[in-house]
């Protein structure tokens, strides 16, 4: 939350970097899983939006 903050972003642009966006890169070197870089555009289609994120041991999503 500190980093979007810091970054004018919004939960929204965010969630729309996610679902629009693409993975552009798998790190596979953390002993705690897999982390996916994905690159999108925030709500307003011009901001480009950076997010990683990672599936716990059950499945879930983190962001």
């Amino acid at each position: 939350m500190e980093e979007m903050a810091e970054d004018y972003l919004t939960i929204m642009d965010v969630e729309t970097a996610i679902l629009n966006g693409r993975i552009v890169r798998v790190e596979k070197d953390d002993p705690r899983g897999s982390k996916y870089i994905i690159a999108g555009t925030a709500v307003n289609l011009q901001t480009p939006v950076g997010v990683v994120g990672r599936f716990s041991t059950s499945g879930t999503g983190i962001v």
